[in-house]
């Protein structure tokens, strides 16, 4: 091979000199030798603006989010610190401890029925809200006719709109909600401290401490939870306070929340949701970068001919690099400033889709931050992917240029090294200090370069292995596994291009379909038609007889119903207390704050013994407890170990008897814990109850007779209708699915940029093939049908590994990163990649239609 300096002493011979062009002289050649329609260019252009309208739109929406959390956490919790306690009240010298902090507001929240006076077939069920004259500590809350107000005062009652419409009321009217009777005084509008309350089962009412008493609804052993809320002085520290506080009295069962953790649910659906877009922008990007390369490939042999020229007339390797580089960097500038454009543009729209769900209002917002690692990203991935094309374009002499078509280039890749190795140097920085979670971003920059590796060792192995396989008898098949290994084919990179857009697509697939699975899953259909709570413990005969009356078929199901938290669990002697772990074990849910718990002499219904024995009726030894076999995997537990609750400020050890599979398909009473009824028996408890009816009792006039009628009998419980709840926790999934699915679209736009990509760019290589295969008298039709050939053997083999390599990085997403159950729908799956392959194959029709009209004269005259 001869260097650059040997063209440059044969032009010396000829009378010319090897000439060093200046900046401004090869950027005036750039300039003139640039399409303004970027045409060659153009899959470089889609493959950028996709990649960075994906990360500055991500990076935006989960700036826009982080700053709402950080600045509106104390309004969102409505003070610096919160206490909550379950179904009891603060002590004397507990609500001294925490009043000693600073201003303190203290309040109630409960299920509860509201009703009409006289027309109690107008009811709802209603989540109360009590609050003090302090309430508001922070934020402002307003009524929905626009004016500010704040704890409604002696019996009047704020009404969410939920409210006024089911139960037909206005302001003025009258309400009743156990024995109070509520004077309705206004519709609530913005309710500052609403999104950390979390999960409602149904629209809120608030009222005053004296309503609360009036109503008679908190008694020994009622589902209520105390909130104690604390507006702390400048400088304090809230977690510091809080674990204080959770020191001084570790009995009482405390659930501690500080501003910066205002919602920890939706912090860490935040933190999940965030990790996942940055994710999902980073594999955008790698998958764009493929593209970038394969179309400044495609443009830079377009321009062979104008290289081979400049190079004759004298310019250096240098100038070479210098003038394409320029027109590079012309065209990615733009695409970079396209992509930011847009992804700005779309954030009011991914704002709206995520209303509710997130902390964030719609409109345009502008992260400057967010915008310039975009555009970092956007110039390094550019520069990374175009460094071998150009250096492979710059380091070949003229000669070797003039005869590229039927002598293919080598590759120049030890030249390449330096730039490649320092735009993906660059690129790991940005993605590794820019991250919130700088491991992951690691690992995944660290899979994808594996995954690049093994599709190209793949790639390589296959044009081993075709040019070895025997030789077909068929002429077309024989040319199609040929086309795998001849000189200069694109095979290599077709496997790279074609298994990342493949893998991409199953990706998609399997978590869209696994998050349906899971909304089946967890939001079951198969549940009771009513929920009944604190229903006192004798008055079980009037309940049975209100629902009996108007539904005689009817199944009835009641448990008692108790409140408290895991305060410690291990072996006898050396048990580990929570309030010591410094962090939650994976899936051990249960260990945050208060939990259901039952006790029963019975195995209950739906839960299957795993290990130990259930013990006998009338069991009257030492406390047992039978434990959900999840939480024994997540905890380590055994058989004989120890289990110690906070009942009430007051702890309690039993001794696990067993463990059981719950079956949670189901919505009906399903217990972590459940007791041995001589544990916890003779704590003040109530009843929680279930009503299914049969099909022909799913009536409006059944619904109103059993509503109506346990209103009255028992005023002070609560009747939760289960349809609507489900409706709402599926509208909420399926709105996170559906903001996951249009931020992973993203991936999928850039992956199918790259396949046409791909294809257009073998199909520069097939020209000069296609036109001999024209002259030794091959039809259209032949040539085509040797082209599915090609493409439907590759695609045939890649399948499997995008099969593969697709559900593994989805089951790390559903799995790892949402802690949600691995439920893929395989028969979707496989058809979104049948559907992968077919686009695979239109594509590569598509873009060979102007191949085969070539006129084999018109291309000969070129060479």
């Amino acid at each position: 091979m001869r260097t650059d300096r040997a063209a440059g002493r044969r032009a010396d011979r000829f009378g010319r000199r090897s000439v060093n062009l200046s900046w401004r002289a090869a950027w005036a050649l750039a300039r003139r030798g640039l399409d303004w329609r970027f045409k060659g260019l153009r899959l470089l252009l889609v493959c950028l603006v996709l990649g960075t309208a994906a990360l500055s739109a991500i990076g935006t929406l989960t700036g826009a989010i982080e700053r709402e959390l950080a600045t509106r956490g104390r309004e969102m919790l409505g003070a610096d610190l919160e206490f909550t306690l379950a179904a009891r009240q603060p002590s004397a010298d507990e609500r001294a401890r925490i009043a000693g902090m600073g201003d303190l507001s203290e309040g109630a929240r409960l299920q509860a029925m509201a009703t009409v006076p006289g027309a109690e077939d107008r009811a709802t069920p209603i989540e109360l809200k009590a609050v003090d004259d302090k309430w508001p500590l922070y934020g402002r809350f307003t009524l929905e006719s626009g004016k500010a107000a704040g704890a409604p005062q002696g019996l009047t009652a704020w009404i969410a709109p939920g409210v006024a419409d089911r139960l037909d009321v206005k302001v003025g009217d009258r309400l009743q909600v156990g024995k109070a009777v509520l004077n309705i005084g206004g519709v609530i509008g913005s309710e500052p401290d609403r999104m950390a309350e979390g999960f409602s089962l149904g629209p809120t009412v608030i009222i005053s401490r004296e309503a609360l008493d009036a109503s008679a609804l908190v008694q020994p052993g009622s589902m209520v939870r105390t909130k104690l809320r604390v507006k702390l002085p400048a400088g304090a520290d809230p977690a510091a306070l809080g674990e204080a506080v959770k020191a001084q009295f570790p009995l009482a069962g405390y659930e501690v929340r500080t501003r910066d953790k205002a919602s920890p649910g939706l912090d860490r659906f935040v933190s999940r949701m965030g990790q996942f877009l940055v994710l999902v922008a980073l594999a955008a990007l790698a998958i764009a970068g493929i593209g970038i390369g394969n179309g400044v490939n495609s443009y830079l042999e377009a321009r062979r001919g104008s290289i081979a020229t400049l190079k004759i007339l004298g310019a250096s390797s240098g100038d070479i690099a210098r003038i394409y580089l320029m027109q590079l960097a012309a065209a990615s500038s733009l695409a970079i400033l396209g992509g930011l454009i847009v992804g700005v543009s779309v954030t009011p729209l991914l704002g709206r889709a995520l209303q509710g769900l997130l902390p964030i209002e719609p409109g345009l917002v502008i992260d400057a931050r967010a915008l310039a690692i975009a555009a970092a990203y956007g110039a390094l991935i550019a520069l990374t992917f175009a460094a071998p094309p150009l250096v492979r374009a710059r380091d070949f002499p003229a000669m070797a240029l003039m005869r590229a078509r039927v002598s293919p280039l080598g590759s120049a890749w030890r030249a390449a090294l330096v730039p490649v190795g320092l735009g993906l140097a660059g690129i790991a920085a940005l993605a590794i200090l820019t991250a919130p979670q700088p491991l992951l971003a690691a690992g995944f920059l660290g899979g994808a370069a594996a995954l690049f590796l093994l599709l190209t060792g793949l790639g390589r192995g296959l044009t081993a292995v075709a040019a070895r396989l025997p030789r077909p008898k068929g002429a077309i098949a024989r040319m199609a596994l040929a086309n795998l290994h001849r000189p200069g084919a694109q095979t290599s990179a077709l496997v790279v291009a074609l298994g990342f857009g493949l893998a991409a697509f199953v990706l998609l697939a399997g978590v869209q379909t696994s998050l349906d699975g899971n909304i089946v899953r967890r939001v079951p259909t198969r549940a009771p038609d009513y929920f009944v709570l604190d229903l006192p413990r004798d008055r079980v005969a009037a309940f049975e007889q209100v629902v009996k009356t108007a539904a005689p078929a009817a199944d009835l199901r009641t448990v008692p119903a108790l409140r408290g938290s895991i305060v410690a669990y291990g072996p006898e002697g050396a048990m580990t207390r929570v309030a010591d772990l410094k962090e939650i074990p994976d899936n051990a849910w249960p260990l945050r704050g208060d939990r259901g718990l039952t006790y029963a002499d019975a195995l209950p219904e739906g839960n299957v013994l795993t290990a130990g024995a259930w013990w006998a009726a009338g069991y009257a030894g030492e406390p047992l407890v039978s434990v959900d076999e999840d939480l024994r995997e997540a905890l380590g537990l055994k058989l004989g170990d120890m289990i110690g609750v906070s009942i009430l400020g007051v702890e309690r050890t039993a001794r696990i008897a067993s463990f059981r599979r719950i079956d949670w398909d189901s919505m009906g009473f399903n217990y972590v814990l459940v007791f041995s009824p001589n544990a916890i028996a003779d704590a003040p408890h109530n009843l929680a109850a279930t009503i299914g009816l049969p099909a022909d009792a799913k009536t409006p006039q059944v619904r109103r007779a059993i509503l109506s009628g346990l209103v009255k009998a028992l005023p002070s419980s609560s009747v939760i209708e289960i349809g609507p709840v489900l409706g709402q926790a599926r509208e909420i999934l399926s709105q996170m699915g559906t903001a996951i699915l249009a931020a992973a679209s993203v991936a999928i736009l850039a992956g199918m940029a790259v396949l046409a990509g791909a294809i257009a760019a073998a199909r520069e290589r097939k020209t000069y093939d296609n036109v001999i295969l024209r002259v030794l008298g091959a039809s259209r039709r032949q040539l085509l049908v040797l082209l599915l050939a090609e493409y439907g053997l590759l695609c045939a083999l890649l399948a499997g590994v995008a099969l593969v390599l697709g559900t593994g990085v989805a089951y790390g997403v559903i799995v790892w990163l949402f802690e949600f159950d691995w439920l893929p729908d395989w028969p979707r799956i496989l058809g979104v990649l049948g559907g992968g392959v077919a686009l695979v194959m239109v594509l590569a029709v598509a873009g060979s239609v102007g191949l085969l009209r070539t006129r084999p004269a018109q291309v000969l005259r070129e060479l």
